[in-house]
């Protein structure tokens, strides 16, 4: 197995359209909030997820879809007119049995980027050991780990669950941004260190929202790995 990380936002636009994924398998990472929410939703009973990359999208995608629970956010806050925000705590109620739409401003652009891909998994501190299960079993030769970022800017806390899943698979051949993702992962002594050091959790606790940090800092709470085909987000079965 050879693992690179995507660690800058600016990669997924600019060399993910260009790369041949056929033959890798993709983890995407947007810890703060997004791929936490996914894995949160899913764990309690969402049956699908569609993560798409513009709020006129959403619309579209409901009008079609209209018992379809819309998700998402716009500067870190619910989009008007949407049910739910990216606040994963919001992800465990009524959504048992239920379609999810849902556009944020990395996350989902990051799951979209690859999507033509071998295989996309969805990835969160909150199911890193279960990520970690999926791709040890398979063992596949390419893995590459996309961390959405922040805006246009690199994001702590992404590079550190980076890390933290190649730390777990013990892969013989790493890029030097997967070298990287393992020292940051190194530089602290659990996860909601990283988190709570990371421009994201900062602005998330000034705000209110230290719950949230909290929540997705959560190593391997869920057993569950979502995997996206053809731009729709299921559980794995076991």
């Amino acid at each position: 197995m050879h693992i690179d990380v995507v660690l800058h936002p600016a990669e997924i636009a600019t060399i993910l359209p260009a790369r041949n994924l056929s033959k890798t398998v993709c983890v995407v990472f947007d810890v703060l909030r997004a791929t936490s929410s996914m894995v949160t939703a899913l764990a309690h009973g969402a049956t699908e997820i569609y993560p798409v990359r513009t709020i006129e999208e959403a619309h579209g995608l409901k009008v079609r879809m209209p018992s379809a629970v819309l998700g998402g956010e716009r500067q870190g806050d619910i989009i008007p007119g949407f049910a739910v925000g990216n606040s994963p705590l919001e992800y465990r109620e009524h959504v048992r049995g239920r379609q999810i739409i849902t556009t944020t401003t990395n996350g989902t652009i990051a799951l979209r980027a690859v999507e033509r891909a071998h295989r996309v998994l969805v990835g969160a501190v909150l199911n890193i050991g279960a990520v970690a299960e999926v791709l040890r079993a398979t063992w596949p030769e390419q893995v590459l780990i996309v961390c959405a970022g922040t805006f246009s800017d690199f994001a702590l806390e992404d590079a550190c669950a980076a890390g933290l899943l190649i730390g777990y698979l013990g892969a013989e051949s790493l890029s030097d941004s997967a070298h990287a993702a393992l020292a940051i992962t190194q530089l602290y002594s659990e996860p909601l260190s990283a988190l709570r050091a990371s421009r994201n959790g900062r602005v998330l606790m000034g705000t209110d929202r230290t719950a949230d940090v909290e929540w997705c800092a959560q190593l391997s709470r869920y057993p569950v790995v979502g995997e996206m085909q053809s731009a729709v987000v299921r559980a794995l079965t076991p």
